[in-house]
């Protein structure tokens, strides 16, 4: 688990299946009981870290499509 604020940080598991479903890439593991979890891929080490990311190393809460998106939807809800 790389997902800084999840409770199961820093502990791995053994991967079951690392699939689509939901619409989002996933990954399934059994917990500590037994149970078997899924969560996104995107938490896990299976998908390696976003170059933006990387890059801005924390520095830049947005990305230049995520404004332009959103100036979009602010446009949107005004008409």
């Amino acid at each position: 688990m790389t997902h800084p604020y999840h409770p199961l940080f820093t502990q791995e598991f053994e991967l079951v299946l690392h699939a689509q479903n939901w619409h989002e890439d996933r990954a399934w593991f059994h917990d500590a009981t037994g149970r078997l979890r899924s969560l996104p891929a995107i938490w896990t080490s299976l998908v390696a870290e976003d170059p933006f990311n990387m890059v801005s190393a924390g520095r830049a809460a947005f990305r230049v499509e995520e404004l332009l998106e959103l100036v979009c939807l602010l446009r949107e809800s005004k008409s």
